[in-house]
């Protein structure tokens, strides 16, 4: 079993990582902020204006420590890994089946009812934790809806007949998302989603934090022997990690929306934390993107019982045992490849 370790998050404009003995530490106008040893990390995530030594590069892609630059947006712009662990046969595979209908569809239709699925569980925990009767029965008819959602797209014949109806699933999931935002944290109503960019603070902290998972999901994809660019519901385009997008599906509602739902909701986060640029995209202010950041990798470390597995492990790790059930599916060891289902 892999063990859960913890990303490094680098968000201070200007800072400047190096190896030090066996430790990364973090240099800000010349003076040491913070030294971590690298035996406790999986990954380090830059944000910004944040550079790396050479030397440290090179130890974290020979420790498989991924080293990923994003924008202040949280758009992936480039990765530092190492030599794939991946299996060449296992590759093979992967390639074979995405290039097959049959197997992609399938695999592509078990990923939409997951994704479905624990979307409509999000809304009925919060159906059950809220008082207004009003908002209780908005969330209850969306996951009837939703229901029946699950079992048509296991039912499509078509890769665009699936992603037609997981589609209109998430217009009927965030139809109703405002029903479970707290009255008294104002400055988050939800109208429509936009993401490139984000153009209000809810947009612009379910973006920010989708991109964390998909980092998370290029790991595991690696770590799995999988290539992370070849997807099965996503198809290849250049310069997207199909495969990682995939994989975040079934997460987005379970880890990111919960997530979302409960900074907003407990006012840790507040419309203030936000800034508008010049080209009108809203973005996280640095301290309260620390504190999401946080809260994102305190989400990861609680533990969950995984419901195919019938094993416990952390959050953070089911998007591997994921990507590892995929990988045995492709092997041929699974018949069908088996989604999160959350309970």
């Amino acid at each position: 079993m892999k063990k859960h370790l913890n990303t490094l998050f680098v968000t201070t404009e200007g800072a400047y990582l190096r190896k030090e003995g066996q430790a990364v530490v973090v240099r800000v106008e010349k003076q040491t902020r913070l030294r971590v040893p690298l035996h406790n990390l999986d990954g380090i995530v830059c944000f910004g204006r944040v550079g790396c030594s050479p030397a440290l590069m090179a130890s974290c892609a020979k420790g498989n420590v991924s080293i990923s630059f994003l924008n202040p947006y949280g758009g992936f712009l480039a990765a530092v890994t190492g030599f794939s662990p991946g299996n060449v046969l296992l590759r093979r595979q992967q390639y074979r089946a995405a290039d097959a209908a049959d197997s992609t569809l399938a695999i592509a239709k078990e990923i939409v009812a997951g994704k479905i699925a624990n979307s409509r569980s999000v809304l009925l925990r919060a159906a059950r934790d809220i008082s207004a009767p009003d908002a209780q029965e908005q969330l209850q008819r969306a996951a009837r809806r939703m229901a029946n959602d699950v079992t048509m797209a296991r039912n499509e014949t078509s890769l665009d007949a699936l992603r037609g109806r997981e589609g209109e699933s998430a217009a009927t999931y965030f139809q109703v998302f405002s029903s479970m935002i707290s009255p008294q944290a104002t400055g988050f109503a939800f109208t429509t989603r936009s993401r490139r960019p984000p153009l209000d603070p809810l947009n612009a902290l379910l973006s920010f934090l989708y991109s964390m998972l998909t980092h998370d999901a290029r790991s595991a994809c690696e770590a799995a022997g999988l290539d992370a660019a070849v997807g099965f519901l996503h198809r290849d385009r250049p310069g997207r990690p199909g495969l990682a997008l995939d994989l975040i599906e079934e997460f987005r509602a379970f880890l990111v929306d919960r997530l979302t739902l409960s900074l907003i909701n407990r006012r840790q986060i507040q419309s203030s934390d936000f800034e508008i640029t010049q080209s009108g995209a809203v973005l996280l202010k640095d301290k309260p993107r620390k504190t999401v950041l946080a809260a994102y990798q305190k989400r990861k470390q609680a533990t969950i019982t995984h419901p195919f597995l019938d094993e416990k492990t952390t959050i953070g790790l089911l998007i591997h045992l994921q990507a590892r059930l995929l990988a045995r599916h492709l092997r041929g060891d699974l018949d069908a490849y088996p989604p999160f289902l959350w309970r």
